[in-house]
């Protein structure tokens, strides 16, 4: 059954003593908000209730069912929405402008094995969330989920005006007759990356960048591990700081479990969540190593459909496994949204070379395409 949430006011950012950057993607994007009436642009000035049905430390079943085991179907009702129609797209997802050929991937829908998910509806999802405000924080997977989200949204109530502000870090798109706002906070380690005298350092004790924007939301959906796996040049930090010990780098999987830990310990000592509904966008896996799915040779280019069945060769990513760890040892219900097998089993969703900047993109997911599947289970937890 559908929460009633309190909504409050967003706070904003605290003065800190060092410089709190926003990360390895601190230039994705100018400061720019438009005002959208009838889907064309003009700019505009810079600017509890029943949280029991789905309590649980590390939960993935909602009234019985496991929205996350199942298989990917063919319907021919899909996708949600037309890219071409939705102005909250970044031209990185968005395939068919690109040129992608193909259209099938856009035509499978996942089909959980004991029970069906309610489809999408935008209009329902906002008469529901009236003056709420729900925030995903995270790298570009969550940018990824919150353009979907806004797509799927706006495909329900095409005329709505809305109010679009990309900046960084913190980002909106509000549906002004509703009072809805979708943030997306981009703090790609969700931990601190801090500027001091040797450089960019990577804290995994220290979550005070972001915290105080994230506090009082009616719905959190954090994210990360994409960019723990980056060396070299696209490496976000210099230095690691674990406790008093300043290193050069360590072992990912480790370092990755100190700093969702410290998460974990933020979430359970800051976060009302008789208030604020919390959810863990499992790990999005990538396909660039075609001897996962048993096609040594390839990779996500050129594929154009998911594998069959509800299992992935190679099984899940050992990130997966600090998630769930964290997880549960937690002392707040957090949801976690576990996508990562439904997702390996789509090989076929990704850019590939069809992302506009002439690379091969196995990492992030088309638009429409699967994060829309990720939202129709979200709004399927936030339902039931």
């Amino acid at each position: 059954m559908g929460s009633k949430l309190i909504s409050l006011f967003l706070l904003f950012l605290p003065l800190l003593t060092v410089t709190i950057l926003s990360g390895a993607e601190e230039a994705f994007a100018s400061d720019k908000t438009v005002l959208l009436v009838n889907g064309h642009n003009s700019t505009a000035g810079s600017g509890d209730g029943g949280m029991s049905s789905l309590r649980g430390k590390k939960q993935r079943r909602a009234s019985g069912c496991n929205l996350f085991q199942g298989r990917w179907v063919f319907d021919a009702s899909y996708p949600f929405y037309d890219s071409s129609t939705c102005p909250f797209i970044d031209g990185e997802f968005d395939c068919l402008k690109f040129g992608r050929p193909d259209k099938q991937f856009l035509k499978y829908s996942w089909q959980p094995e004991s029970c069906a998910i309610p489809r999408f509806d935008g209009a329902a999802f906002l008469r529901k969330y009236r003056g709420k405000r729900i925030m995903f924080v995270g790298d570009s997977l969550s940018l990824n989920m919150w353009e979907s989200l806004g797509c799927m949204i706006h495909a329900s109530v095409p005329n709505a005006k809305t109010t679009f502000t990309k900046r960084t870090p913190l980002s909106s798109l509000t549906f002004q007759e509703y009072g809805v706002t979708l943030n997306l906070y981009r703090t790609p380690y969700i931990v601190d990356i801090a500027k001091e005298r040797v450089g960019r350092v990577l804290n995994l004790g220290a979550i005070d960048g972001g915290a105080d924007v994230w506090k009082n939301t009616d719905v959190l959906v954090f994210n990360s591990w994409h960019w723990w796996t980056h060396k070299g040049q696209s490496q976000g930090w210099d230095y690691i700081r674990d406790g008093s010990s300043l290193v050069r780098d360590m072992n990912r999987l480790d370092a990755f479990y100190k700093g969702l830990s410290t998460w974990a310990r933020w979430v359970d000592q800051n976060v009302d969540t008789t208030k604020t509904r919390v959810f863990f966008q499992g790990i999005s896996p990538t396909h660039y190593e075609g001897r996962e799915w048993n096609e040594p040779r390839k990779s996500c280019s050129g594929q154009m459909q998911p594998l069959g069945g509800s299992s992935y060769p190679s099984g899940q990513p050992p990130a997966a496994g600090v998630v769930s760890k964290v997880l549960s040892s937690m002392k707040k219900p957090v949801f976690l949204l576990d996508i990562t097998t439904l997702s390996q089993l789509r090989k076929d969703a990704h850019p590939s070379s069809y992302g506009g900047d002439g690379g091969t993109d196995c990492s992030h997911w088309c638009l429409p395409g699967l994060p829309d599947t990720w939202n129709q289970l979200l709004y399927a937890a936030l339902s039931m």
